[in-house]
């Protein structure tokens, strides 16, 4: 039976030119996936390039260390591919200044675990079950058949800690763990990987996350836990855009509430982060409000002021009233 990763893995196998992306600002598993789907194909001897969706060829700090990461090019320096992989993104919007050169592409494969995935792609190798885009690729490396270098295994790996948490979310099932263990036994050390992606922050990012935390709010007769950022906190604590990732995780830590809320403050937007600990569907309270992601954690941008929004998003949240 031809299943979307035998497809997927046929036109990757006949290709003479891949462009590999991930969505704008990139997180941990779109990075990972990213690199480890190019690295897997550069070694079985096919042209595979990453890009990014945001201008610019240098990802978030964070993974500055993962292999491959130099192998990045701007996409406007890049000619339109036989292929073009769309990974951890659930719709062309989401692929930012690449979004053209997908649509331009003769074929277009998407691979990702986002449950409001639009299957906009020649083939979707689209699994919401799956923790993170990069347990995807993992999986369409044996319908490839790649054997996995450890430098891709560790881009895998990346990606799936960070998507799971460090395999504490409850995306985090049996699988999940045996794809997490062959990923060692492909030569990840899953002690060096959480030192390098959560043990080596920058003196600005603990300052960012201390103002993070100073400013948490519990509302919605406690059900809801909610702080801010603005740009000027980036300014001032020398913190880097990417180092925002992890404060909807920190807050998540405060006991008792249901839902955690940050928001990022630019000039005259709002990019609202959802975490969920109880069950709660952010993604349903995202997509009213334009944006969208997963159940326990999601996101979306608002136009206007935090004055102007929170009385709209505090009512669809638990407590609400």
């Amino acid at each position: 039976m031809s299943t979307p990763y035998h497809r997927a893995a046929v036109m990757l196998r006949h290709a003479q030119s891949v462009i590999v992306c991930g969505h704008v600002r990139p997180d941990g598993d779109a990075i990972g996936s990213v690199l480890a789907l190019t690295l897997a194909l550069r070694d079985a001897g096919i042209a595979a390039i990453p890009t990014l969706a945001d201008s610019g060829t240098h990802p978030p700090k964070t993974y500055a260390f993962l292999p491959g990461v130099a192998l990045f090019a701007p996409v406007s320096e890049l000619e339109t591919p036989d292929v073009f992989v769309a990974l951890d993104t659930p719709n062309l919007e989401r692929l930012g200044d690449a979004a053209d050169i997908a649509r331009a592409a003769e074929t277009t494969i998407v691979i990702d675990h986002h449950p409001d995935n639009a299957e906009f792609g020649t083939v979707n190798v689209v699994d919401h079950t799956m923790a993170a885009s990069s347990q995807l690729v993992w999986h369409l490396l044996e319908r490839l058949e790649i054997a996995p270098s450890p430098e891709v295994a560790l881009c895998c790996y990346v990606g799936l800690m960070t998507d799971t948490g460090r395999f504490q979310f409850d995306n985090t099932t049996p699988e999940t763990l045996r794809d997490a263990a062959s990923m060692l036994e492909a030569g990840v050390s899953p002690a060096e990987a959480s030192r390098l992606v959560f043990q080596e922050r920058s003196a600005g990012s603990l300052a960012l996350q201390a103002r993070a935390m100073s400013r948490i709010e519990v509302v919605n007769d406690g059900h809801v836990a909610m702080s801010w950022i603005a740009d000027a906190d980036y300014q001032e604590t020398g913190a880097l855009p990417e180092d925002s990732e992890y404060l909807a995780d920190a807050v998540r830590e405060i006991g008792g509430v249901d839902v955690v809320v940050v928001l990022r403050l630019i000039e005259g937007e709002i990019r609202g982060n959802l975490r969920a600990k109880t069950g709660f569907d952010v993604s349903a309270v995202a997509r009213d409000l334009g944006g969208g992601g997963h159940v326990a954690a999601a996101g979306f941008t608002f136009q206007g002021t935090r004055e102007e929004l929170l009385p709209l998003l505090l009512a669809k949240l638990p407590g609400g009233r």
